[in-house]
């Protein structure tokens, strides 16, 4: 059983537009118009605005300038399939933001860390020491 949505989708903000999907296929891909584009105003839409703000700093390619969440979706034949492919992928990239990065805090290294760097350091000292010219 899957978890309950925090922050659902709400379909009347999102819009599709049809397109013809890309590589092989045949006559299916070169006549009907099953892929989707799905466009998703982050700024207008009703996510609370942490949300968005995480969504916005997102480096994803997907997302304009404006602001605008752009999906792609041309893995099933038909437009209804590719349409629901579209919006769970969308409901992907918003539950992934959903939760709050943690704060990282910071630690101080072991005992036995700075050790071990002490000793590697020391053995790398040797080593470069014994390049050095011979003294007969």
């Amino acid at each position: 059983m899957a978890a309950p949505l925090k922050f659902p989708v709400d379909e009347r903000e999102v819009e599709f537009s049809a397109i013809r999907a890309q590589g092989a296929g045949g006559q299916n891909v070169n006549k009907v118009s099953s892929a989707v584009h799905l466009r998703f105003d982050i700024v207008a839409s009703s996510l609370p605005d942490e949300i968005k703000a995480r969504l916005l700093a997102l480096s994803d390619s997907r997302i304009t300038q404006e602001g605008v969440l752009v999906l792609k979706a041309q893995q099933h034949r038909t437009q209804e399939m590719n349409r629901a492919d579209a919006l769970a992928r969308l409901q992907e990239v918003i539950d992934a933001v959903s939760n709050p990065p943690k704060p990282r805090r910071a630690t101080k290294p072991t005992y036995g860390s700075r050790q071990r760097r002490l000793e590697g350091k020391s053995q790398r000292s040797s080593i470069k020491s014994l390049r050095g010219k011979v003294d007969e």
